[in-house]
């Protein structure tokens, strides 16, 4: 057990057991996807001078820690899971009350959540009934090969940028429309990809989960695919945002390239080794597909936000 865990059992006795399974080693991952929707809204010039900056960081923190911390609490409430998962090492066993204290995190976000402009708490509404439709039986899609998939698209991929725009009260225009529509096929790649070291462990519970159902091969086949299709829709929002193909818009193009490279450089070697690969290779891809993430996030600000 590492010296900061001790020192958090020190300081909090069981009650950091609660605060682990809310898995916030994912809050700068969740928080950084938020915001691009905030500086997508507002201009990284309006981000730089703070427009619109304290619902955007209300409707981070409702967003990031009350839903999907409480969330991930949940889903975990009724995993118990053994072994690693998705952003915390050697889960301590789901406290006794893990499963009503996740419910009321996510509600008492959604109560803060009508503070502010309109479609927020729309789209925090609808994440909060998906929440509980993935996790908690006798529905728990998470289960159910494809639900699975459907769900995170959405709720991570799109709805999550999407809230950070809201948040401000600024309408979405076509153009960025359409790049937050491409993170839902982006997300549909990443997705299968958090699975995979954990398959063996899913089907001994008895869920049949996306990557579970496909196979590691054709897991990573739809990976690549899924990725193409976002691309694709990105190179559509640069189309109708009027990029053009000289000095101006030249180095946009390039930076979407460079992007999609750098899912090409994780995806492309990993689905050529699939075969001689174990849990640990697999667990290692994914955090390698998360850094090609936070390059397409990036990418996305400086290109539709400058």
């Amino acid at each position: 057990m590492s010296s900061t865990r001790e020192a958090g059992y020190r300081l909090l006795g069981s009650r950091l057991d609660y605060l682990l399974h809310l898995r916030p080693a994912e809050w700068p991952i969740m928080a950084a996807h938020t915001a691009v929707g905030y500086v997508l809204a507002v201009g990284v010039a309006g981000a730089a001078a703070g427009v619109r900056l304290a619902p955007a960081l209300v409707g981070l923190v409702l967003w990031v820690v009350c839903l999907n911390g409480g969330t991930l609490a949940l889903n975990s409430a009724f995993d118990r899971d053994e072994g690693d998962i998705a952003y915390l090492r050697r889960p301590p066993p789901p406290p006794r009350y893990l499963a009503a204290f996740s419910i009321g995190l996510i509600g008492a976000g959604q109560v803060l959540a009508f503070r502010l402009a309109a479609p927020y708490p729309m789209l925090y509404a609808i994440c909060f009934v998906l929440s509980l439709a993935y996790s908690v039986p006798p529905l728990r899609l998470k289960a159910v090969a494809g639900a699975d998939w459907l769900i995170n698209m959405w709720g991570f991929g799109t709805f999550t940028p999407a809230a950070g725009w809201t948040a401000t009260g600024v309408a979405i225009d076509p153009a960025r429309g359409l790049v937050l529509l491409g993170f839902c096929p982006l997300f549909a790649a990443l997705y299968p990809l958090t699975q995979l070291y954990q398959v063996e462990e899913d089907l001994r519970r008895g869920d049949r989960t996306l990557a579970a159902a496909l196979g590691t091969r054709r897991s990573l086949s739809a990976a690549i695919a899924a990725a193409g299709c976002a691309f694709v829709l990105f190179a559509v929002a640069g189309i109708r945002a009027g990029w053009r193909i000289d000095a101006s818009g030249l180095w946009r193009w390039a930076a979407l390239a460079l992007a999609l490279c750098t899912w090409a450089a994780v995806l492309l070697p990993w689905r050529n080794r699939w075969s001689r690969l174990g849990p640990t290779d697999h667990e290692r891809g994914m955090y390698h597909a998360l850094g090609a993430w936070a390059v397409t996030d990036l990418v996305v600000v400086i290109c539709w936000g400058t």
